[in-house]
């Protein structure tokens, strides 16, 4: 009777969360412990048509290859296809640089979406269950992932479809105890070596015991929150437009005066990585001037505090220097070209005004050319002037932030000389006079926001 019940608790979980379709052809995940052997059980009970996936990491040993052959014998008593996969999951990590979890969790996903392609299935079901959805919030509120985080595990994403959503891990396995259905047990799970077994096994216990419904209230209120967070993001897309001066895959540039909330702040920066504690930082400095010039980084982002603007952007390789023999056009970067011409001095010249075309005294300037990134110490004579200063000091002088400072790009001539910070100004040194004969045009094609 009981194991009845949760098949129809089952069902109706689906059908309110549109999960299959009776139309449909799914994989089930099976790794051969209890909640998987369950996920199959169920869904054969509902009639739907399921195939089963199951991957073996090398691992555990005798204990990995004992899992395998029970999934084979699972899937043959069912009559239920089976496709497997063999892994050197400890290669993958070391070749990938990421722990032996995360190597696991990507074999798994990309050779479950790839099966899923290859074979035309509408659907990955995957057997995480309520205690799982626990932890999970539990995990995100200890890391700090905002309010979005606080709802948990969602019924699907994308083609990963997640039925057992609505049952424990004891309902679980008394299902299966009443099925008289066997599994096998990771004994990996039993040890708190890991953030989410130390919550299992650790903190989940504790909280059960000051009140023995903390599971299923932790698990409604993330439910609560997963219904609030399309009101949420309605506030904060509203918000956003007011707050936002530019946006995209590269760079974020924020109007640090508009930012209406803290909120706000974190879930600007959370597509680029960044944590709950640096929209806290920054968010708590806001109202100061004297911050201007402070970075943070995330893996692959860089995020600078510029007087009343923030601004993220993606972070490059440094520049490989490009040496420049004689007169021509020479590509360097993602296709950017940096064109020198000779040319005579004509009656009437006037020198270019723009940013990033330049004239010159060919007489004063010597081949070999350097095109390269500014470097500690460089220094020279800014057109206009007599003394020498340091570049770095110059292009604080003109609020260049720190983002673009380490990007700006000087143009050396054979001496070492600086003979054009690109995009700013030439060196006095250098410059066209009465005197000059030829002239040495320069001109970058480079965008120097990007």
């Amino acid at each position: 009777m009981w194991s009845r019940t949760r098949v129809l608790r089952v069902g109706r979980y689906i059908a309110e969360h549109q999960l299959l379709r009776r139309d449909g052809r799914y994989l089930v995940a099976l790794s051969g412990g209890a909640d998987s052997v369950a996920l199959l059980l169920l869904l054969q009970d509902l009639g739907y048509h399921i195939e089963a996936a199951h991957c073996n990491f090398h691992l555990r040993g005798e204990e990995s290859d004992r899992d395998e052959r029970f999934v084979v014998s699972l899937c043959q008593e069912r009559g239920v296809e089976l496709h497997r996969a063999h892994f050197d999951t400890r290669e993958y990590a070391t070749l990938h640089h990421v722990s032996i979890e995360m190597a696991a969790r990507d074999l798994r996903y990309h050779y479950f979406e790839q099966l899923r392609q290859d074979l035309g299935f509408d659907g990955i079901c995957v057997a995480h269950h309520r205690d799982d959805n626990v932890e999970t919030v539990l995990m995100n509120l200890i890391r700090g992932t905002g309010l979005r985080g606080l709802q948990g595990i969602r019924p699907k994403n994308g083609y990963i479809l997640r039925p057992l959503l609505c049952l424990s891990r004891q309902d679980i396995e008394h299902y299966l105890s009443e099925c008289h259905q066997a599994y096998v047990t990771d004994s990996t799970n039993c040890m708190d070596d890991v953030v989410r077994n130390k919550i299992r096994l650790n903190v989940v216990p504790r909280l059960l015991d000051i009140n023995p419904s903390a599971a299923a209230n932790i698990d409604r209120t993330a439910a609560y929150v997963a219904d609030a967070i399309g009101v949420y993001d309605e506030a904060i897309d509203r918000q956003r437009r007011d707050a936002v001066v530019e946006e995209s895959d590269d760079r974020l540039v924020v109007d640090l005066k508009k930012l209406s909330s803290e909120s706000l702040l974190f879930e600007l920066l959370r597509p680029y990585g960044f944590p709950a504690d640096t929209s806290a930082s920054i968010w708590a400095m806001r109202p100061a001037a004297d911050h201007t010039g402070k970075l943070f980084s995330s893996a692959d982002y860089d995020l600078v505090v510029d007087r009343d603007k923030l601004v993220v952007e993606r972070r490059r390789q440094p520049l490989k220097a490009l040496r420049v023999p004689e007169c021509g056009t020479y590509v360097f970067g993602s296709e950017q070209r940096f064109t020198v011409e000779c040319q005579e001095k004509t009656e009437g010249f006037q020198p270019s005004r723009e940013a990033l075309l330049v004239h010159l005294d060919a007489a004063t300037v010597r081949f070999p050319l350097t095109l390269r990134q500014v470097q500690e110490g460089d220094w020279f004579v800014p057109f206009g002037m007599t003394g020498r200063k340091l570049v770095s000091d110059f292009l604080t002088d003109r609020k260049v932030n720190l983002l673009d400072k380490k990007k700006a790009l000087v143009v050396c001539d054979a001496t070492n000389a600086i003979v054009w910070l690109v995009g700013y100004r030439t060196d006095n040194r250098f410059r066209v006079s009465d005197e000059t004969e030829s002239v040495l045009k320069m001109n970058v094609n480079v965008n120097l926001n990007t």
